[in-house]
């Protein structure tokens, strides 16, 4: 059984597909890439499983269960997490807020706690302060923990944000581009954390990168998409020779 089965997937915008007749199935587990050149359509996948936005036609169906539709927050609730393209921190709280506040999802007190300031409430806080640092220590961010998110290093960041998705105790982690701005020294950091993240969590990780040698290094399947339909899955070794795929980046024909 597959941990996420997306059938038949429809999103156009303005008349335009993004998005045409797409079925991905993934297994628990797996470590999955969906590449494709600019303007494929991969992040439009990514913010329709995410109920970003709604699908015009198709299932997605997590855990057995339908979730097309359902909006962002009950779907991060259900086990899918995500990070951005572009990076989304709340750049004015401390490294430590970032993942305390992905971790108060599972709140262990009560409203009436918080109001009164009750002991249950002081004991809650430190319990999840503790439990956001043991992940910062993880992602090497510890000695960062009272610093100002924006004040961090560009690839500092990018840790950060995949850390607050893991706040969220996800099955399935969704990547958008974790590379993007990062030098190579930092990409082979990132396959090396990614690989740990599956293993040490039991993830199942699906990740859009242009980064080809973290995609090839670290991905078990792949999935292509050009102007929105799939036009490839295999394994890399497929992947890396498939006519269909080098003609799609290339843009021409390969003799």
């Amino acid at each position: 059984m597959s941990l996420l089965e997306i059938n038949k997937l429809n999103k156009a915008f303005g008349g335009l597909s993004a998005v045409l007749d797409v079925s991905i199935k993934i297994k628990e587990n797996e470590l999955i890439a969906l590449i494709g050149p600019n303007g494929a359509g991969k992040t439009t996948m990514f913010n329709l499983i995410t109920g970003v936005y709604k699908p015009d036609e198709g299932d997605i169906i997590f855990k057995g269960e339908e979730i097309q539709g359902l909006p962002p927050y009950t779907v991060c609730k259900k086990g899918i997490a995500r990070t951005f393209q572009n990076i989304r921190l709340f750049n004015d709280l401390t490294v430590l807020d970032n993942v305390k506040i992905a971790l108060h999802k599972d709140v262990p007190y009560s409203m009436l706690a918080t109001v009164l300031r009750l002991p249950s409430y002081f004991k809650g806080e430190k319990a999840l302060e503790n439990k956001a640092i043991e992940l910062l220590d993880i992602f090497n961010l510890k000695d960062k923990k009272d610093e100002i998110a924006s004040n961090l290093p560009y690839g500092e960041q990018r840790r950060l944000e995949v850390a607050r998705a893991l706040a969220t105790h996800p099955t399935l982690l969704i990547l958008d581009e974790p590379a993007a701005g990062m030098n190579p020294n930092e990409t082979q950091d990132l396959m090396k954390l990614i690989k740990r993240l599956k293993e040490e969590f039991n993830l199942t990780i699906l990740l859009i990168e242009h980064d080809m040698s973290l995609v090839m290094g670290v991905c078990e399947r792949i999935y292509v998409l050009d102007y929105g339909q799939l036009i490839a899955e295999g394994k890399p070794e497929e992947i890396r020779g498939n006519k269909k795929v080098i003609e799609a980046y290339l843009g021409e024909e390969v003799g």
